[in-house]
């Protein structure tokens, strides 16, 4: 694989949480790209694995480990399956997350007549466990895992770069419990990255803007590949007229991984949006 930077990973231990999906994948194979030896980490191993094996087909390391973000007993058990193949972990990527029907309102704004419709889902209508789950997913699944691996990056000039979105500076309609929990995340980036300033360990996030993946395809894409309203509104907005591509992430992802290149940069969160935060509508 090719990558938009050349940077030196070799003898490094990198551990992508997510890895089974198209965003962290891609991360983690530009990590092995770059010489480092990679732990594909995802609730859904079979996945993961597909894509370790891509990275083994192309002469890296990786392999891929079943785990719970969820589960600090599932993670623990990750982390010694890494420390048995590759060791202790030296960059840490919190990138599982992602949103969940029942924490989206069906309309973007609140009318008098939707409030008793019993077929609408409003914003009075939320389901708690919904909100839970998705707020859990995206904040407790960065938290977790980094309780876990981090133990092993004391003092060893480690990265962990979080996976937050341009949610967390301006939250979108509709999904009030993602937004939420991705604004968690940048905030905790910060508070993580003061916290761990004395023993070595530099704390990050990369905030994409609008991707495809295969979370949102279904929001962003007819069933014939043209745009849905949602994804007119959105290119509206966004001043490079276009959704980002996965690899437009990675200059940025690699810049952070890199001691030489961004060594003083710590607790920012960097957006990669083609220009839709800076663009006011007018």
């Amino acid at each position: 694989m090719k990558t938009p930077l050349s940077i030196d990973l070799k003898g490094k231990v990198a551990v992508v949480t997510g890895a089974g999906g198209v965003l962290c994948s891609m991360f983690a194979k530009a990590l092995a790209a770059n010489g480092a030896k990679v732990a594909l980490l995802d609730l859904h191993a079979e996945k993961a694995e597909e894509y370790a094996a891509e990275i083994r087909a192309e002469g890296g390391e990786a392999i891929a480990v079943a785990a719970n973000v969820l589960q600090k007993d599932s993670l623990e058990a990750a982390r010694q399956a890494v420390l048995d193949a590759f060791g202790p972990c030296d960059i840490l990527l919190n990138g599982a997350g992602g949103n969940n029907p029942k924490g989206t309102t069906d309309k973007e704004y609140l009318f008098p007549e939707d409030i008793d419709k019993e077929d609408l889902k409003t914003f009075f209508t939320l389901d708690p466990d919904g909100v839970s789950f998705v707020f859990n997913l995206n904040f407790l699944g960065t938290l977790l895992p980094t309780q876990v691996f981090a133990r092993d990056m004391i003092d060893k000039n480690a990265i962990i770069v979080n996976v937050s979105s341009m949610n967390a500076f301006c939250p979108l309609t509709k999904i009030p419990a993602y937004s939420g929990a991705k604004a968690a995340v940048s905030n905790f980036t910060q508070w993580l990255a003061v916290h761990m300033s004395k023993v070595g360990i530099r704390v990050n996030a990369i905030a994409p803007g609008f991707f495809v993946t295969h979370q949102n395809e279904a929001l962003l894409l007819n069933k014939d590949g043209s745009y849905t309203d949602r994804s007119k509104k959105i290119l509206s907005q966004t001043p490079m007229d276009r959704f980002g591509k996965p690899e437009d992430l990675l200059g940025t992802l690699l810049w952070l991984c890199d001691n030489n290149a961004s060594g003083f940069v710590n607790g920012v969160i960097v957006p990669v949006d083609g220009g839709f935060a800076a663009y006011s509508g007018v």
